[in-house]
Formats: C-alpha cells, structure tokens, sequence
C-alpha cells in the first residue's frame, strides 16, 4: 500500500520557503496547504520480472561505509551490476534516511536501485496486509466447492442444520422431491405445498421368476404425522418390504403370499425404530411409537397382486379407457368402517373430520396387525396406480383416477406420475403426495435385477 505523506520530509515551505515544525499541517508564514505537498517515493518498491532495474529515485541515498555498508556496495543489483547501499542504517528496518552527503554529477546516468529498501519508517499509517498462506487458500477452496449454497439468496453457506448462514432461508431437502424409474414402472413423491417435510417414501423393483418372466414390484408408504419419526417409519418399511419381495419371488414363492410376507418385514422394520435411542431421547408420554400406512403391487405377465395396510391405496386403469376403471384396495380407517356398518353413506362418511383416522397401521402400538392382500387376472393391459392419500384426496373416485393420468401411461410412466403429483399440488398440495406406475402386464423387457 502507498505510504501518506510525513511533515518532517518538509523542512521548509515549498510556497515560500520558511522553515517548518514537525508536525505542521499549514505553513506559518504564508498558510501554504502543506498535505498538498508531494508525496515521497514509494517506499514499497516492485521487483520487476524481467530483470531490468528500477529508475533511481530523485533523491540518492549515500554509499555505506564500514564491513555492512561495504557489503551492501558490492552487492549486484537486478542488471548485474553493483547496487550502492544505505548509510549507517544498512540492515537496521525501520531507521531513517540519513541527509544526503554527496549528490551525483551533472548529467551522469542514475545509478539503479537494489530491490529491498531499508528506509521505512518505524510506524507507517497503512501496513500491507499478510500473503495468503496457500495452504489455508487450499482448504478454504475445498470447504467452498463441498459446501452448499442457499437456494434463496444464492450467496450464504447452508449449516449443518439445513438453514443459510446468510439470510436464514429453510433448504429444501433430500426428499422434499424424489423421482426415480426401474424400467417400465416409476415413482414421484413430493412434499407438497402446506408440510415442513415429506414423510413418504417408495421402492421400485423388477426381478424374474423362477421361469424366466418378469415381475415388477412396487410399495408406497406414508409416515403418520401423528407419530414419533414419521419419515424414518415409511423409508424404512418401503425398503423392508421391497427387499423381501425381490428376494421371495425368484425363489417360486406365489405373488400374494410374498406380499404378505413383505407386509409383515415392514411391519418388523418399523416396529424396531421404536427402540433405537433417537426414539427413545425424543419419545415423550403424549407422542406415539414410529408409523405409517403401506400400500404395494406385484404385477407379473398374467397376475396382479396387491396388498395394503392403512388408507393409501391401489387402482387399477384400463388402457382401453372406454372400460371401467376400479379401486383395488379398501382404507383402514373411520369413515370405511361407518360405509361397511351401514351407519353413514359413502359421501358422509368422507365428508366428516374424522374420516382420515386410520385404524390400521404398521408401529409398535398398533392393536393388531392384519395385512391385506388381493389377486387380480385383468383380462387386458392398464396401469396400476399407486398412491397415498396426498394424491386420492383430489382424485378419490376411480374414474376420476383414471380421468387424470394421462392415455399414455404405460409409455411414458414418469412423466404420467408427474402429472399425477401436478394434479394434486394444483389442487392445494395439502399433504405429502406418492405415487408410483405400475402397467399390467409385465413387459418382457422389465425383466432383471432391481
């Protein structure tokens, strides 16, 4: 940085030439500006890189004497030539320039300049900041590549707890929108427009049975909100019974009883996260044991099977949309039990507050587990939705469904689950939505491994 100009460089006016003070900032005589006075030389002076000298400032400074100033004399400046040194300050940083003893003659060629000065004075006004260390230039390059960047202000650092450091925006999560597609079957799961987090969850499969022809797995879940980790409950039960539903069908076990099965791994999965710690430190008396609803489908080239536990649900789409379509599961919950009693119709049932209550779950404090399960032979192609309850609350009729996914379906199954998902946030996004596509029957090409 360039150095302010001192008043004690000045020892007389450069308006009038009277003797100054130390200190002054006016001339006493004539009122001479004395700051508008010009500034010495850098005193931080640029080693060029092409090993030419610097130009000799105006004034030269005196050749040393002694073993240090004689050392300094003889020392080769940037040309290769000899660089005269300081006075008796040689090798002392910060002592001032002695007055000059003897000036260069007339016309002569100014000698160069070396590349280190040792005139500066003790206390600048302005001190140059320090070169970065590359090491730490290195690590803060890194942190800043793996670090994530708000989605809002697109400037501040997000934390560890999902908030920008900078204007404190909430980032969207992993799963606030999840899309995902295993040969003819996909899923789209979003959190929706009015939920802090998405608490659904899904798992896709294809596999091959014992004679070689396909099959195609998939299970949704919902978390209750009403529950302790509501989230972890539908990942981890999706993941159960998906994992014992492609491990049971290759070994010739029937499609209805290995989605019994699966129902039962889920049920099994999420019963254990009641007694992890993390349920445990943030359990408390008035909250309930980790759970959520599951709904899934195994679709292979002449059967379809699916099984449910809780109020979302499966439907069935003809591809011939002039065929009626048809709702494949029954809900575990208040307002189906008042239908099935005879107590309320359908459409007072529905339209009571207490119609979403679900009376069958998968958690450790469920009364009972009962998994359903139902086999179909369609007797032509379709589609099999299924979805949660965040999708067939602005679609609940079948023909409704089937009024909303679009004809091509069975060729286009992500971008038809998008349109579902659409549907339902143009709706009001009031829960967490899932879907996935399932068609009927299995395409020879969907076999596999998941």
């Amino acid at each position: 940085m360039s150095q302010m100009p001192r008043q004690a460089a000045l020892p007389t006016c450069p308006s009038c030439a009277e003797p100054l003070d130390a200190g002054d900032r006016f001339c006493g005589a004539c009122g001479y500006d004395l700051s508008a006075a010009p500034s010495r030389p850098d005193d931080h002076p640029t080693l060029t890189m092409n090993g030419s000298a610097q130009p000799a400032p105006a004034q030269q400074t005196t050749h040393g004497t002694g073993t240090a100033g004689a050392a300094a004399a003889e020392a080769p400046g940037a040309n290769g030539t000899a660089v005269p040194g300081t006075g008796g300050a040689v090798g002392v940083p910060g002592a001032p320039l002695p007055p000059p003893a003897a000036t260069a003659p007339a016309g002569a060629p100014a000698p160069p300049v070396a590349g280190v000065r040792f005139d500066r004075p003790s206390e600048p006004d302005e001190y140059a900041l320090q070169a970065p260390d590359p090491r730490v230039a290195a690590e803060a390059a890194a942190v800043a590549e793996t670090a994530k960047v708000c989605v809002a202000c697109r400037a501040g650092r997000v934390d560890d707890d999902g908030y920008c450091e900078n204007c404190g925006h909430a980032q969207p999560r992993e799963r606030d929108h999840m899309e995902a597609e295993s040969g003819p079957i996909a899923a789209v799961s979003d959190r929706g427009l009015r939920h802090h987090r998405n608490e659904d969850a899904f798992c896709l499969g294809c596999t091959a049975l014992p004679d070689g022809s396909p099959a195609l797995v998939a299970i949704v879940c919902d978390g209750v909100s009403s529950a302790t980790r509501p989230d972890d409950a539908s990942l981890a039960a999706s993941k159960a019974a998906s994992e014992s539903l492609l491990a049971a069908l290759p070994q010739g076990a029937h499609p209805q009883q290995a989605m019994h099965e699966a129902i039962v791994a889920a049920s099994h999965a999420v019963n254990a996260l009641a007694d992890e710690p993390a349920t445990a430190r943030e359990q408390a008396p008035h909250q309930n044991a980790p759970a959520c609803t599951l709904v899934g489908s195994v679709v292979t080239a002449g059967l379809l099977v699916v099984g449910w536990v809780g109020d979302s649900r499966a439907y069935w789409v003809p591809a011939d949309r002039s065929s009626p379509p048809a709702r494949l599961t029954e809900d575990d919950s208040w307002a189906a039990q008042m239908v099935a009693a005879g107590l309320m119709s359908e459409a007072e049932a529905y339209a009571d507050e207490r119609a979403h209550a679900i009376t069958g779950w998968l958690g450790a404090d469920s009364y009972e587990l009962e998994p359903h399960t139902a086999s179909f032979k369609p007797d032509r192609p379709g589609v099999v939705v299924v979805c949660t309850d965040g999708l067939w609350n602005y679609a609940e009729a079948a023909e409704e469904m089937a009024e909303v996914l679009p004809p091509d379906a069975s060729a286009r199954p992500l971008h038809s689950a998008r349109v579902l998902v659409g549907h339902a946030l143009d709706g009001g996004g009031h829960d967490n939505v899932t879907v996935a596509l399932v068609p009927f029957p299995a395409p020879v090409q969907g076999a596999g491994s998941a």
